[in-house]
């Protein structure tokens, strides 16, 4: 087997409880949370690069061959750690408001978790095996937009849309890189350019300066999410009205 696919699977088994637990031998005094929360303490303090076994071993005051009994690499470690950070889905069926409003407190909500967890957004790009909390939460995305005429293709891409643009709005480290800065003046590095050669940028220019007289920044995050979810109206009203 694919040594991919071989780890793909034993993360699989400890994300899901799938994996059989020794029955003989003294009584474990570690569990997988209690692993998982120790490596988490670690990142949300010192970064994810702070993060290794021996690290968490000498935290948790075992040794490191103790925690493979638990996770067998870095990448369950990360995996677990993930899936409690994330923590569990929120519960939209009592939102009331319909659909938009469900969705903005969806947004609200992961927007939150990695706020306090600077370190998620980074850590849940690329291909991986997905937790049961994770995989929660984008079942309750996905299920605010069910009764809205969208059909599945459209559900699943409105959600991938939605947790993009939070991600590149949630910080500066995990958004691209801009001409301006966080308050929509011009960056000091490049003032020079702008004012040696304004003709070469003049949308940009005026745009920047018009941003910098009128003192008005919003929120990124709550711009973008609104037009999203303007966009997302027209095609619900779309597909009622026919």
């Amino acid at each position: 087997m694919d040594r991919t696919l071989a780890g793909d699977e034993r993360t699989m088994e400890m994300l899901w409880g799938q994996r059989t637990q020794p029955t003989r031998g003294p009584r474990p005094t570690l569990d997988l949370d209690r692993i998982a929360q120790a490596a988490l303490d670690i990142a949300d303090t010192e970064g994810l690069a702070a993060v290794s076994m021996q690290r968490v071993a000498g935290d948790l005051d075992v040794t490191k061959m103790a925690l493979y009994r638990y996770v067998s690499s870095k990448t369950e470690l990360l995996a677990a750690m993930i899936d409690l950070a994330v923590g569990p889905p929120p519960d939209l069926s009592h939102v009331e408001g319909g659909w938009r409003v469900r969705l903005e407190e969806w947004a609200r909500q992961l927007s939150a978790a990695w706020r306090d967890h600077s370190w998620l957004p980074g850590a849940t790009m690329g291909r991986r095996v997905m937790g049961p909390n994770e995989v929660g939460w984008v079942e309750a995305a996905v299920a605010a937009l069910a009764d809205t005429g969208l059909d599945g293709t459209e559900q699943m891409d409105s959600v991938l849309l939605m947790s993009g643009h939070i991600r590149n709005t949630q910080s500066a480290g995990s958004a691209g890189s801009f001409p301006w800065t966080a308050d929509g003046r011009l960056s000091p590095t490049l003032a020079d350019v702008f004012e040696n050669q304004p003709e070469r940028y003049p949308a940009l220019t005026q745009a920047i300066a018009a941003a910098s007289e009128s003192g008005r920044r919003e929120d990124p995050r709550e711009y973008g999410l609104r037009r999203i979810l303007d966009g997302l109206e027209l095609v619900i009203a779309a597909r009622s009205a026919v």
